[in-house]
C-alpha cells in the first residue's frame, strides 16, 4: 500500500486501472481456469466472497454467500449467510453465521474446496450428469432450524468466465503502480447453473413454524466469485449488482428450443474520489462487467467512465451500464433510493465478432419500503461479526443493500437469427434480483 507514497510517477498517471482498459472487445471473454476458483486467503486488509444465487421451480429466491475477511492484524473471520425469500408471500428467512475452523483446502481435496465447523463446500470436476459435470457439493448446519443440502452444476456447454486472459485477467487495480498494486478487485463467474438438493426446517424447535420438515431444492443460477483486495471504503462507494434469468421462447414447433437458459450478469462498481484518471483525485469512476448468456454463447462486457467523461457513446462497440433514475432520500438510510433501474449490455459474440448481442432491462421501482419487488434494505453493520463492525465504524461508513426481486421481467434482446431462433430481436420474460450497495 505504500508503494504510490513514495511513487515518483508522474502526479497525473492514473492511480486507477479498470480491467476494461487491459482488453479490448475481441477478447473479454475468457474461460475460467483451474486456479480461478481457488480460494485465496489474502492477508492483509483482503475479503474473499462465493455467492451461490438461485431462483427455484417453486419462484423463490435462495441465496447462499461464504465470506472469507482478513482485517490486518486479527485473525480473519469467515462468514456464511443464507436467504431465502418468497416473492408470492413476502415470507423472508436470512441468517447470518460466524464460523470456525475454517480451513482449505480440506484434506483429499484442492483450494477450490473448504470446510468449517458449520459448512462443508466441495469442488468436483466430474459427476453422474453426462450434461452437467462440473459442481459443488454444499452441506451446512445454518441455525438449530435451518439445514441445507445444495448441489451446484456447470452445465458443460456453458463456460465459466472471467473478463481477460491470463493471471491479470478480471482485475481492476488500485494504485499508480499496476504491477505492485495498492489493492485489486477481480470475479469470476459461473453465468448459469442447475441446483438439486433439500431444506431441512424446524430442527429443535422452528422460527419458522410447524414441525420439522424436509423440502426439495431445484431450479436455476449463478455463481460468483470475487476478491477484494483492499479496505472497501477505499474500492468503492456504490455497488450496483444484477441477475436474469429466463429462456428463450420456442421457435415454431420447437420444444427444445424453449429449453435454451439466458441470463444476464452486471456488477458495477462507482470508486471514491481517490482513484481515478489522475492520480490523488478525479474519482468517482464507475468500472462495469457483465454477461450475457443464452445457450452456449457467453456475451462479456466491460466498460468504464472516466469520472471526467462527459458521457458514454451510445453506439460504443462494448456497452456495460447499469442507472438509477428518479432517486429520492430515504430517510432510513440517509442514501439515494432509486424509483427505477435500467442495466444496458451489448458486446460481440465469442467465436464471431462481427456478431453482436444487444440486452436491455428496465424495472420500475416506486420507493419506500411499498418499492415494488423490495426484499429488503440490509443494514450491514447489523449483520457483520463484531470486530469487522469495529473496523467499519472507524471508517465512518453506514454501509446499506437494497435488494429487489421481480419475477415477471422482460429482457429485450437483440442478436444474430441463430443465436435467437431465427429471430434478430427478442422479448424474454425472466426473475431478476438486483441489489443496490452504498458504502459511504
Amino acid at each position: 500500500m505504500f508503494s504510490s507514497l513514495f511513487s515518483t510517477s508522474d502526479p497525473n498517471a492514473p492511480n486507477l486501472h479498470p480491467v476494461s482498459s487491459a482488453f479490448g472487445p475481441s477478447d473479454l471473454f475468457a474461460p475460467l481456469e483451474q486456479t480461478d476458483l481457488a480460494w485465496t486467503c489474502g492477508g492483509g486488509f483482503s475479503t474473499e466472497t462465493q455467492i451461490f444465487y438461485n431462483v427455484l421451480d417453486d419462484g423463490r429466491f435462495l441465496m447462499c454467500q461464504f465470506v472469507h475477511s482478513s482485517t490486518g492484524l486479527w485473525y480473519p473471520t469467515v462468514q456464511l449467510t443464507f436467504k431465502m425469500y418468497n416473492p408470492a408471500t413476502k415470507e423472508k428467512t436470512w441468517r447470518s453465521i460466524t464460523v470456525n475452523n475454517w480451513v482449505t483446502p480440506p484434506p483429499g481435496q484442492d483450494a477450490r474446496s473448504c470446510k468449517s465447523d458449520a459448512f462443508s463446500i466441495v469442488h468436483q470436476s466430474t459427476s453422474s450428469d453426462p450434461t452437467h459435470s462440473e459442481n459443488y457439493t454444499i452441506t451446512a448446519k445454518i441455525s438449530d432450524d435451518i439445514s441445507i443440502y445444495l448441489k451446484v452444476f456447470r452445465p458443460n456447454n456453458v463456460s465459466g468466465f472471467k473478463v481477460g486472459k491470463g493471471p491479470k485477467g478480471g482485475f481492476t487495480y488500485f494504485g499508480a503502480n499496476q504491477e505492485k498494486p495498492d489493492g485489486y478487485v477481480v470475479h469470476r463467474f459461473w453465468p448459469r447453473t442447475k441446483a438439486i438438493g433439500h431444506l431441512t426446517l424446524g430442527t429443535g424447535g422452528s422460527a419458522m413454524g410447524g414441525s420439522a420438515r424436509i423440502e426439495e431444492i431445484k431450479g436455476v443460477g449463478m455463481m460468483v466469485h470475487a476478491i477484494q483486495g483492499m479496505r472497501p471504503n477505499l474500492i468503492a462507494r456504490t455497488w450496483n449488482f444484477c441477475w436474469f434469468t429466463g429462456s428463450l421462447p420456442a421457435s415454431d414447433g420447437n420444444d427444445e428450443a424453449a429449453e435454451t437458459g439466458v441470463s444476464g450478469i452486471m456488477m458495477e462498481f462507482t470508486t471514491t474520489e481517490s482513484h481515478g484518471r489522475k492520480r490523488g483525485g478525479e474519482g468517482g469512476t464507475v468500472v462495469n462487467i457483465g454477461c450475457v448468456n443464452v445457450g452456449d454463447k457467453v456475451v462479456v462486457t466491460a466498460e468504464t467512465k472516466w469520472a471526467d467523461q462527459t458521457g458514454p457513446a451510445a453506439n460504443a462497440p462494448v456497452i456495460s451500464r447499469a442507472t438509477h433514475h428518479n432517486t429520492i432520500l430515504d430517510k432510513d438510510t440517509g442514501y439515494q433510493q432509486p424509483q427505477k433501474l435500467t442495466f444496458n449490455w451489448a458486446g460481440p459474440v465469442p467465436q464471431a465478432p462481427t456478431q453482436t448481442v444487444k440486452a436491455d432491462i428496465s424495472m420500475d421501482l416506486g420507493f419506500g419500503d411499498t418499492s415494488n419487488g423490495l426484499i429488503e434494505k440490509v443494514d450491514v453493520l447489523a449483520e457483520i461479526p463484531a470486530v469487522l463492525k469495529t473496523i467499519v465504524n472507524a471508517m465512518g461508513t453506514k454501509p446499506y443493500i437494497y435488494q429487489w426481486m421481480q419475477p415477471d421481467v422482460t429482457l429485450h434482446l437483440q442478436g444474430p437469427e441463430e443465436l435467437l431462433h431465427g429471430k434478430k430481436d427478442v422479448k424474454v420474460k425472466g426473475t431478476v434480483y438486483t441489489e443496490a450497495s452504498f458504502v459511504s
